[in-house]
């Protein structure tokens, strides 16, 4: 038997979707969230592989400049998915796929109004 137990990965059903980190910056962010906030990032990773595209006052595309980012010279849609503590994450959806591209541990400035 090993001396270090491994961690278990959270298995996936089907019909979820697969969180991948798109970017340094959001897996820094990321890691820095599960350090303060814990369960809002649990919750969070709930709702994201399962219903990424639902809009809700949490969840929502972002407008005008900010609506659209391009990966691999494709674009997509830029969706926001707001934690408690002004917290957000940055992420589009491609297939099955939700990519992570910007981690905030506070309410970004580019949407401030």
């Amino acid at each position: 038997m090993s001396k270090k137990a491994a961690a278990v990965p959270r298995p996936r059903k089907k019909a979820e979707y697969e969180i991948l980190f798109a970017t340094r910056q959001a897996s820094k962010g990321w890691q820095d969230l599960l350090a303060t906030t814990h369960n809002a990032i649990v919750d969070a990773w709930d709702f994201l592989t399962k219903t990424p595209d639902l809009e809700s006052p949490r969840n929502h595309r972002l407008k005008g400049e900010l609506a659209t980012v391009t990966h691999a010279g494709r674009t997509h849609d830029r969706w926001q998915h707001e934690l408690t503590g002004g917290a957000r994450v940055w992420f589009f959806i491609d297939g099955q796929v939700v990519h992570l591209i910007d981690v905030h541990t506070h309410h970004p400035n580019q949407t401030k109004s």
